[in-house]
């Protein structure tokens, strides 16, 4: 009993295609084909603080900017997209870095891509996070870390 209604759609669905048009039954409005709207109606926003706080390393040039001539003390996470412990740290290194609204920043570097920066600062296991302020490093961790020791961590530096 079941499959009469869906022998029915079927045989719409093939003799619509010989007439060139899918069945009514098939139609798509543009408010249930995402591919239909308009771009102009689509407005991305994120309700992040931690965006303004962090930035992923691109290179050498760029940890140097970014990292080694801050102003402000600097979290460096040494991470993997391999490595499980890395992507439990994360939320909570971003979650300890925007409580302090600015105060400390968050560089995010890749081992794979980045593996000199990697070696200069001895990073022999990941995690591995770096606190440092004006271009030296002030305290380093390896691990995965509660957030009470990560709060810790970067009161040091903001002190």
């Amino acid at each position: 009993m079941a499959l009469r209604p869906l022998t029915r759609l079927l045989q719409a669905s093939v003799s619509a295609a010989r007439l060139h048009t899918p069945p009514p039954s098939l139609h798509r409005s543009p408010l249930a084909c995402p591919s239909l709207l308009s771009t102009t109606q689509a407005v991305p926003f994120s309700t992040s603080r931690v965006a303004r706080f962090s930035f992923n390393v691109q290179d050498e040039a760029d940890f140097k900017d970014r990292v080694l001539k801050n102003t402000k003390p600097v979290v460096v996470d040494f991470h993997a997209t391999w490595c499980g412990p890395c992507k439990v740290l994360a939320p909570r290194l971003d979650k300890v870095i925007s409580a302090k609204g600015g105060d400390v920043e968050l560089a995010k570097v890749d081992i794979d891509n980045l593996q000199e920066i990697a070696m200069q600062y001895d990073v022999r296991a990941v995690p591995t996070v770096v606190g440092m302020k004006d271009g030296k490093v002030v305290d380093t961790f390896m691990g995965l870390v509660d957030e009470d020791i990560l709060e810790v961590f970067v009161e040091k530096l903001s002190m």
